[in-house]
């Protein structure tokens, strides 16, 4: 097993100008490894904890100085000179923290130093990450073939994510009916390039929101569903080779029972007819988070009405937890689970949600956060466990673009069984 011999971390800022948690970690025989993490503007609220500083006096609060410094002193003292495998390096730092949601270490300074330790014995062992994440969630070292998710693009930014005044989150263009990560990312690209021409062509604003789509000043959300299928059609394509996902954050706009958006205000059975409408008008492939994240039943009764055309995708609902996972299993609340590290805290934890969900035949969507770096290791992990789905924003940015050309890597290095 590996012995850490150097842990440190500093602080960095993230896409959105915030500081986050940057950790690197080397191995006994030189072996080195690093990982930024990321942090998101809509989040559950039962998501692991990020400790920030508070001060107002830098950052406006936001500072990591204090997760950096627990990762430097206590963590190091805790873990150098320690022969340790993934899984016990994770449950040691759960165990040192001590709190049921990783808030007195901070989950960004421990999921900082669990990804940097994977990648560090990812070198030490002369493969790929990618590899390593699969011999660690399979349990057993082994040359697989690996199958490259199917992207799906934000391209229209709502909600948290942007001022452009829409309730829904993310408006995402997902092209299924191409071979390759490259020609998929080839498809969005020229409709991303299409939609902007649009845009300009109506007088709309073409500003990007935090994860490279555009924040166009719409008045309704089924408005940015017109723009995507023209969009798609102007391109060249159809909305059966490229279909549409949307993140509505529902939680976001529930207010007193009741969903208020635009001039409406639905009640649960409402919403779920509102789905139904524009579903039976669009190709949707997809919708994350459409209810309430405590309202268990609600999905339930919304994955029994479309759960057998489109993928019900649990974020806020279920938050990357076993336990949440669990529950939405014994509801059946969803058939998709939306899978982010940052929201739970560690690797091991973050493969047996994975592994929890598959073994209860939910499909992996992987995703990034708001609050990107330049970190690509959710490409590695999509291809590791054969994830279904990966979403990493817009080819606006750079911070998301890496993501993609990651995929295209390891698609290119690997055998690779490609999503039709």
């Amino acid at each position: 097993m590996p012995i850490i011999e150097k842990l440190g971390a500093k602080e960095i800022l993230d896409s959105r100008g915030n500081p986050t948690v940057f950790a690197s970690c080397a191995l006994l025989g030189g072996a080195e490894g690093s990982a930024a993490v990321p942090s998101g503007a809509s989040t559950g609220m039962h998501e692991a904890c990020e400790l920030r500083d508070g001060d107002m006096k830098r950052f406006k609060g936001k500072g990591v100085l204090k997760a950096v410094e627990n990762v430097n002193g206590e963590i190091s003292k805790f873990l150098i000179g320690k022969e340790i495998s993934q899984n016990e390096l994770d449950e040691s730092l759960i165990k040192l923290d001590g709190t049921k949601n990783k808030s007195r270490l901070g989950a960004n300074a421990i999921l900082a130093v669990s990804l940097a330790f994977a990648r560090a014995c990812a070198k030490g062992k002369g493969i790929e990450l990618y590899e390593h994440l699969a011999n660690l969630y399979y349990g057993k070292e082994e040359k697989r073939k690996y199958k490259i998710p199917q992207p799906a693009f934000n391209v229209i930014n709502g909600g948290k994510h942007s001022d452009s005044g829409l309730s829904f989150q993310e408006f995402m263009l997902v092209p299924t009916a191409f071979k390759t990560i490259k020609e998929k990312v080839e498809v969005a690209n020229k409709i991303i390039k299409t939609l902007r021409s649009l845009l300009v062509k109506d007088n709309q604003s073409v500003t990007l929101g935090d994860e490279g789509g555009f924040a166009p000043k719409l008045s309704t959300n089924e408005e940015a569903l017109k723009y995507l299928e023209t969009a798609i059609s102007s391109a060249g394509y159809d909305t059966n080779q490229v279909k549409v996902g949307l993140d509505v954050a529902a939680s976001t706009f529930f207010k007193n029972g009741q969903y208020v958006f635009e001039d409406k205000k639905l009640n649960t059975e409402e919403m779920i007819n509102f789905y139904q409408e524009l579903c039976a008008r669009y190709k949707i492939i997809s919708i994350e988070d459409g209810l309430d994240e405590e309202d268990f039943k609600g999905f339930a009764q919304m994955e029994g009405k479309l759960g057998g055309q489109i993928n019900i995708v649990g974020d806020d609902l279920t938050v990357t937890n076993v336990e949440l996972i669990k529950k939405a299993i014994e509801n059946k609340s969803i058939n998709t689970l939306l899978v982010k590290p940052n929201q739970i805290g560690t690797l091991s934890e973050t493969l047996q949600a994975i592994r929890m969900a598959k073994e209860n035949n939910i499909k992996i969507f992987v995703s990034h956060r708001s609050g990107e770096t330049l970190d690509t290791f959710i490409s590695d992990l999509s291809a590791a466990v054969q994830a279904d789905y990966i979403k990493a924003g817009a080819t606006t940015r750079e911070e998301r673009i890496v993501k993609y050309d990651r995929l295209t890597a390891i698609e290119e290095h690997s055998l690779v069984i490609n999503v039709v």
